[in-house]
Parts: C-alpha cells; sequence; structure tokens
C-alpha cells in the first residue's frame, strides 16, 4: 500500500509542476492556498475547549496567567475559557506536590529524587509504598526525601486556593492589651468628710434648729443652741482676765466655736446659751439632739457627711488582685442607674485578703457633684488591668489552643504559610500578648488555620510514619 500510495503521490505532483509551468501567474495563490491548508487544523485546535483533568476540579483560573480564579466554569472579556485545576495539583507540600502548569523541567544533570513513599491525593492519612489510586481513581502523590523545605513544616497552597477557603492575614503588631476584671462593689461615704458635732463637757439642749436627716446644710449654719456651766466658768473667767490666754485656751479645748468666742471677747459679756454651727458643708447623716435634753460630754448631736466625693469599695479575687494596680482607670455602673456609667480610678488596694472570701477590697474615688450616688448602692465594677506598655499582639483568632500548647500560621508569602508554636501572655480586647514564637511585621493567619494547622499536622505524622519505617530492621531470611 505504502509504494501504490508513494506512486500516487508522484503522478500527482508531476500534474500540479506542469499545471503551474503553464499558468504562472497564479503561482502566489497556490502558495497561499496551501498554506491555509497546513493552518487549518491548527486554527481548529485553537478553537477546541481546553481539556478537563482526569481527578476532581478545585477551581478556575484565568488562562492568561492573571491572579483571577472562579468556583465555576466561566469565560474571560476576550471570549476565552478559564482553565480548569485539579485538585491535586493544586495543593502541594514544599517540593513534594506534584507537577503543575508552573513547573519547570529539570535539568539534565540533576540527579533524580528518591521516593519515600506516596500520600493519599486527598489529605487523608493514608499511605502507600508503591504506586497506587484511591477509590475515585486519583493517584497517590509522591513524598520525595530531601523535596521538603523550612524544617519540613511549610505548607504551600496556590492563590486561588487561599482564595476559595477564605484564608486571611493579618501583621503582627505592637499594642498594648486591655483586659478587664469585673467585679461586684458597693457605695460608701468618704471616711475622711464626715464631721460629728459633740461638747466635751454636759450641756443642756435649748434649742434645735429645724434640720433633720437628710437635710443638706452650709457651713456655719446654726444647728443648735444649749447651755454648760463649765463653758460659762471658763467664758467669765477669759473676760474677767483678758490678758490671760489660758482662759481662752480652755475654751477651746471645751470645743466652743471660734465665732462664739470672738463674740465673748467683743462684748465682754458672758452668754447663758451658746450657738453650736455646722463645721462643714454635707448631708445630715444622724441627728441625736432633741429639744430640753441633756447631752452628756462627747455625745453625737449630729453627724453630717460631705457626699461631693464618694468611694465604691469592690472586693477583687485573689487570683485578679495581681493585675490591679493604683491609678488604673475604672468604669462603675450603678444598678439602680443602668443607662449611666461613671469613670474613676483605683485609689487605695487594701494591704490584706479576706479569709473567708479569698477576696481584697479596692477602693475607687468617684466624684459626685449632683448628689445622684447614695451610700450602700450596689455596682457593677470593671477595672482596666492588662499591660502597661505595648507588647507583641496577635487576634485571637490567629492563635489555635489545644490545650496544652498554642500555634499560630505565619505568613511567609507566595502562599507558604508555616505553623509555629508559640507562648502567649495576657489576653484581653480581642487580642493575645505572644511572649515568644513570632515578632512584630510578621503576618499570621486568622481565619481557615484550623484547615492549615490539620494539614500541617498529616505532614507531620506522615513523614514519623515514614522515618519509623524507615528504621526498622529488615527481616532476616532463613
Amino acid at each position: 500500500m505504502s509504494r501504490v500510495a508513494t506512486i500516487a503521490f508522484g503522478f500527482a505532483a508531476a500534474g500540479v509542476g506542469y499545471w503551474l509551468g503553464t499558468n504562472p501567474t497564479t503561482l502566489p495563490s497556490a502558495v497561499e492556498a496551501a498554506r491555509a491548508m497546513f493552518d487549518k487544523p491548527k486554527a481548529m485546535s485553537a478553537m477546541r475547549p481546553p481539556s478537563k483533568p482526569s481527578g476532581v476540579i478545585a477551581y478556575y483560573r484565568d488562562p492568561d496567567g492573571k491572579p483571577v480564579y472562579a468556583a465555576a466554569p466561566t469565560m474571560t472579556a476576550a471570549g476565552r475559557a478559564f482553565e480548569a485545576v485539579d485538585a491535586a495539583d493544586d495543593v502541594q507540600f514544599d517540593g513534594s506536590g506534584t507537577k503543575t502548569a508552573n513547573a519547570q523541567p529539570m535539568p539534565a544533570d540533576a540527579k533524580p529524587q528518591k521516593i519515600k513513599f506516596y500520600r493519599n491525593p486527598m489529605g487523608l492519612p493514608d499511605t502507600s509504598p508503591v504506586p497506587k489510586k484511591d477509590n475515585m481513581g486519583m493517584d497517590y502523590l509522591p513524598v520525595f526525601e530531601g523535596g521538603d523545605a523550612d524544617d519540613g513544616k511549610t505548607i504551600t497552597v496556590s492563590p486561588g486556593k487561599l482564595q476559595s477557603t477564605g484564608v486571611r492575614s493579618v501583621p503582627v503588631e505592637m499594642k498594648r492589651i486591655v483586659q478587664s476584671v469585673r467585679v461586684p462593689g458597693s457605695v460608701q461615704l468618704d471616711e475622711r468628710r464626715i464631721a460629728i458635732v459633740a461638747t466635751r463637757s454636759d450641756a443642756y439642749i435649748e434649742k434645735v434648729a429645724n434640720v433633720t436627716t437628710g437635710d443638706r446644710v452650709k457651713k456655719g449654719e446654726p444647728l443648735l443652741t444649749l447651755y454648760s456651766p463649765e463653758i460659762n466658768a471658763a467664758a467669765a473667767q477669759m473676760i474677767s482676765n483678758p490678758g490671760f490666754e489660758g482662759s481662752r485656751r480652755r475654751l477651746e479645748n471645751l470645743n466652743v466655736p471660734p465665732d462664739a468666742i470672738a463674740d465673748m471677747e467683743r462684748s465682754h459679756k458672758v452668754p447663758t446659751t451658746i450657738v453650736w454651727s455646722s463645721p462643714r458643708d454635707g448631708i445630715v447623716l444622724e441627728r441625736g439632739a432633741v429639744d430640753g435634753m441633756k447631752a452628756a460630754a462627747g455625745a453625737t448631736l449630729f453627724k453630717i457627711g460631705d457626699i461631693s466625693t464618694m468611694w465604691v469599695l469592690a472586693d477583687v479575687p485573689e487570683h485578679d488582685i495581681g493585675a490591679v494596680r493604683i491609678g488604673q482607670s475604672v468604669t462603675v455602673k450603678i444598678r439602680s442607674q443602668p443607662n449611666r456609667t461613671y469613670a474613676g480610678h483605683v485609689d487605695l488596694i487594701y494591704p490584706e485578703v479576706n479569709n473567708a472570701t479569698r477576696s481584697t477590697r479596692v477602693r475607687v474615688q468617684l466624684p459626685n457633684p449632683d448628689g445622684s450616688l447614695l451610700a450602700d448602692m450596689y455596682a457593677d465594677v470593671a477595672i482596666a488591668t492588662g499591660t502597661p506598655e505595648p507588647v507583641v499582639a496577635v487576634p485571637d483568632d490567629a492563635v489555635i489552643d489545644t490545650g496544652t500548647k498554642q500555634t499560630v500560621i505565619v505568613d511567609r508569602g507566595k502562599g507558604r504559610l508555616e505553623p509555629r508554636a508559640v507562648t502567649v501572655g495576657v489576653r484581653g480586647d480581642g487580642f493575645t500578648e505572644i511572649r515568644d514564637g513570632v515578632k512584630a511585621g510578621e503576618k499570621v493567619v486568622t481565619s481557615a488555620n484550623f484547615l492549615i494547622d490539620a494539614e500541617s499536622n498529616l505532614k507531620a505524622a506522615l513523614e514519623g510514619l515514614s522515618a519509623a519505617s524507615a528504621g526498622e530492621p529488615a527481616e532476616k531470611t532463613p
């Protein structure tokens, strides 16, 4: 058959030559026609759709190599179909993956790598010492000796896979971490702003002013009038001996108001009764004086408290007190005033731990200009503790905590992801302090990091299995 075809081709060529010889003007058009016949198969092949991978399609990518990907078949603006990417060619360990479209051919003088084992193409913990297929017909992927880079823990993921799985990375930054210690508390009077009205000698109350418990009084406002024989005797001695300093000092020691002593010196008369006035501005907390009563020396006639500044006493558990410092900001919410928030600071940490509750009392000082804070009100206290200076911090979502160890996924760029063990510190306000493992400026993965960590653990398990198999002694043949 080949000889017949050769003879036929010779006659045909001779006929074409004769025709071209007798028609020289048609030679260029004949050449163009022949060229079109040879180019037609190439044009037809260019119009054919790209071939589909034999395995599972992971995604579709731009045919021009642009970083554009799609989850379903689509077309470019120029009408070209996106290329399908096989799942087995999409994710691979450094140096151990299958050949991709961008892979470079191996140099002629390169030594072939030795295959350690074959791993499941779908990421299952299954290996094989020889080539095989899974139940879906996909080839197991080879793992080469010396093919893993970066201590064998780095995972390389294509940009399309990073986009389809929702991997997000953020830079590690220096940040002051705020952690709130929330404890209950109660409003109390400032002990330094309480005054007691009392005499230092026996006296008789003649008249009490129209002042009752809860009333507001001003400094110098009259509260009562009283008669005291001892005070009258000291006053008479001072008037009869104007230059004797001891008599005036005796009246001062009896707690006679300075205004009353000044009136005696000016009038040179001993008053029958003495007006007792308020020593400060405040609220009448207690009234013990009654018209006509006899008051013993030291008896409390009035108790007056200044409520312009109040205390909030909070009991902080023993395990949290180590983070509390004097001067830290405090937010207080009164349970009877849910729509109002008070801002203060830690004024004092009491130097003792309650033996029954294992808590330490903390004092917060709050301004109370409108008097809305009342003694014994219940309060919810939030103390802003945390790091006093900025520290290396990552979002809480970036830390994978197994209970015994903490790991973050470091994004090294170009699809390279490295799980790295870290030492964590203070947590708060959505961030975690990293004391060791990463540094500011690096990028960590905050989403889909559990999937990456699972892939890394699979890789480590496969390598450990391979090492154990290689270290077993060979069985001796009899």
